[in-house]
């Protein structure tokens, strides 16, 4: 969906913008340690970037990651390495162009709910404003999922209050369908809590995961949104993924069961829901007829990258359709990624075709 873009004067950083959380510049044609040549380079270099929600607003494309920055905590199964607190905002013209960083658009010192960790965002135009949902620890440690209004798609954004009631874990991904309506599509095992919401309560405790391998995994979350955006106007529902037998998948099915990073987009009235499996590093989708029906599982479309996580977004620019996703070419290091995009080609039967992130 394409929207008019406010009036000019929306202060934007360049490239040139120097943070603390500054990268090295790649080398052209890097080899990574893999002995093998990356696929993509970096989007920008002068900070790391992670999580990319791409959407394209007035003509120009907006790209929504996580802000990662340096850390001497340890890297552990609940992310606490990933200490992300504040969101900056890519921008470009056209695929291939110069990109642009925002300002910091938010900040969790601005936001009165919160403690730490403001992770993967999100972005959507809804009611003539535009929308940042973002997750983060409430002030007893919980992930919730906040909502913050601006008047530029690079913000500032003001959050707030409250988060949004009812919500819990992370990773919230807004799609509006083509009936006007929007859909949030949020969660995540292990550092994202969803195991602690097992039987609908928050239960304390460090949870990875559940050890039910026989039984169904865990799901992710839809739930419709209100006319504003705000707040969510129904009871979340589970997103079921089925296997080739019409089942749910299991939780010992760590190839194909749901870890984290949730992204849904519709092609030629097909609805692919896709996500990340985690611990075993792949992007994987499944497709209906429904944004809430039970999803068919359908295959993966990349394979791991240098890194531990994987976590992406899909969007169509003039007719061609990409992908953004993110590695750490720049640092090695698992906590200081750098956001990344490719062109994503699907077969005549609505697959879409596996992407290698490396190339010989």
């Amino acid at each position: 969906m394409r929207i008019p873009l406010p009036p000019a004067g929306t202060a934007i950083a360049t490239l040139s913008l120097l943070c603390l959380a500054a990268a090295p510049a790649p080398q052209a044609n890097p080899k990574a340690p893999n002995g093998r040549h990356y696929l993509s380079q970096p989007l920008v270099t002068s900070i790391y970037t992670a999580d990319p929600s791409a959407h394209v607003f007035g003509g120009r494309i907006y790209v929504y990651p996580s802000h990662d920055v340096p850390t001497a905590t340890p890297d552990d199964d609940l992310g606490s390495e990933y200490a992300m607190h504040d969101y900056r905002i890519l921008s470009m013209d056209r695929v291939g162009g110069p990109v642009s960083i925002s300002p910091p658009a938010l900040d969790v010192k601005d936001v009165a709910w919160a403690s730490k960790q403001m992770w993967a965002p999100d972005a959507a135009y809804i009611g003539g404003h535009y929308l940042l949902y973002f997750p983060a620890r409430d002030r007893d440690g919980v992930f919730r999922i906040g909502v913050a209004t601006g008047t530029s798609p690079t913000g500032p954004f003001k959050a707030d209050p409250e988060p949004m009631h009812g919500s819990f874990s992370i990773d919230p991904a807004v799609f509006a369908d083509s009936d006007g309506s929007h859909y949030m599509y949020y969660g995540g095992i292990w550092g994202g809590q969803l195991e602690n919401w097992a039987d609908g309560r928050y239960t304390p405790g460090s949870v990875t995961d559940l050890h039910q391998d026989d039984k169904p995994a865990l799901s992710p979350k839809v739930v419709r949104l209100s006319a504003d955006g705000h707040q969510m106007a129904e009871k979340p529902r589970d997103v079921v993924i089925l296997d080739e037998q019409g089942k749910p998948l299991l939780g010992g099915d760590h190839d194909r069961r749901f870890f984290e990073a949730s992204w849904m987009f519709k092609r030629d009235g097909v609805y692919y829901f896709t996500y990340s499996t985690g611990d075993t590093h792949f992007l994987a989708y499944a497709t209906g007829t429904t944004p809430y029906e039970p999803f068919h599982y359908r295959g993966h479309f990349l394979l791991p990258v240098q890194g531990w996580t994987t976590h992406h977004s899909i969007v169509e620019i003039k007719d061609r359709w990409y992908l953004f996703y993110a590695d750490t070419q720049l640092s090695n290091r698992n906590s200081l990624r750098s956001v990344k995009m490719t062109p994503l080609q699907f077969g005549p039967d609505g697959s879409i075709k596996t992407i290698d992130p490396f190339t010989d």
